[in-house]
């Protein structure tokens, strides 16, 4: 039996790789670290502008690495197991995270910045030129 999905409409072509980013986002349900993600008011250039803040106290700069890889913006942390320490409680575990955003065509990573816990990635995309692109239609007799 075949699945009837939204982008199996056929005049929506190549819309399959969204269908599989869809997917996998919604299957992805860790809430670790919580993030906020805010409209920035437009610069004076008029692009769109957005910031991800994510919660990541306890990770210093070498414990994150933030990364775009194809269409998404992917920030890790790992953090190094502190063997110096005789902990009488632990409480704040040294956990590893991987956070995936999927980025829509254009947007790009403008840049991050790390400060009182809290890691802040700047992304914004340009208006789009206009492309109007003729078609020749060939005759064939």
């Amino acid at each position: 039996m075949t699945r009837l999905t939204p982008f199996s409409n056929p005049l929506l072509l190549g819309f399959d790789t969204m269908e599989k980013t869809l997917e996998r986002v919604a299957k992805s349900g860790d809430g670790y670290p919580p993030y906020n993600i805010e409209r920035l008011r437009p610069a004076q250039c008029g692009s769109e502008r957005l910031r991800i803040t994510l919660a990541v106290a306890g990770f210093t700069d070498d414990d994150l690495d933030v990364t775009t890889e194809e269409n998404q913006l992917v920030i890790r942390g790992k953090q190094t197991e502190d063997t110096e320490r005789d902990y009488l409680h632990r409480g704040i575990a040294a956990r590893q995270f991987q956070r995936t955003f999927v980025l829509a065509d254009g947007m790009r990573v403008v840049g991050a910045e790390l400060k009182n816990g809290l890691l802040s990635v700047d992304l914004d995309r340009p208006q789009p030129e206009k492309l109007v692109r003729k078609i020749n239609i060939s005759v064939k007799d």
